[in-house]
């Protein structure tokens, strides 16, 4: 019996949503300095959640100018069949009270008696930070792209949909930072070799605008 392009379409999300899960197991059980637990993982695997995402990515994007390389990003991830957010929760608040001077200070006292920056627009995230818990994040993403590798998977790695998610609201209330993993079950990974201009220059985009000028005239044609 024939198989169908739909039915392969099909198994391809499948097999997206199975990968993405099998690395949210890798990123989890990865080891953590002090061995306690404070990363999440949380998945985006619906094309409006993703869309979502991306979208606050944009407006982001405009606010400043070191920021315009996130339309960039959200044009890849866009072509994403999952996203994964991994988040740091206990760095923001909770440093880990072992004098480790990471983050500059002689005792952690010193962090938590620190301001923090304000929620504004033009803030990514509000440190100070505990180094010594935020490097607890590195662990968990390598063990999910380490994953990605095993199983062949195209993956990349953005502090820009990280920041999105956070300025979102979709993540935990505590989460001091966040970064994200996309992943493609694709013939041409979406994340590599990626012209300059690929917000502009992409499938979506033109078409995009192979409908908007065609359509006038099937309008006309047809009404």
């Amino acid at each position: 019996m024939e198989r169908s392009m739909k039915q392969y379409e099909t198994d391809r999300k499948e097999a997206a949503r199975l990968a993405a899960r099998l690395m949210l197991a890798s990123g989890t059980t990865a080891p953590r300095v002090g061995g306690v637990g404070e990363c999440t993982i949380h998945i985006l695997d619906d094309e409006c959640d993703i869309e979502d995402l991306c979208q606050e990515m944009e407006r982001m994007a405009d606010i400043k100018k070191s920021w315009q390389f996130f339309k960039r990003d959200a044009a890849m991830l866009r072509d994403a069949d999952a996203v994964l957010l991994s988040t740091s929760l206990r760095s923001l608040t909770d440093p880990a009270d072992i004098n480790c001077n990471m983050c500059g200070k002689l005792v952690c006292e010193y962090l938590k008696e620190e301001d923090k920056l304000p929620a504004d627009p033009d803030v990514a995230f509000t440190g100070c930070l505990c180094i010594f818990r935020a490097n607890n994040i590195a662990y968990a993403i390598d063990g999910m792209v380490s994953q990605a590798r095993n199983l062949g998977i195209d993956h990349g790695v953005y502090w820009s949909a990280g920041a999105a998610a956070m300025r979102m609201g979709i993540l935990p209330r505590d989460t001091g930072f966040a970064l994200a993993v996309a992943i493609s079950i694709t013939e041409k990974s979406p994340f590599r070799d990626i012209p300059q201009r690929y917000a502009e220059i992409n499938q979506r985009t033109m078409n995009d605008r192979m409908i908007n000028r065609l359509w006038p005239q099937f309008r006309s044609i047809y009404s």
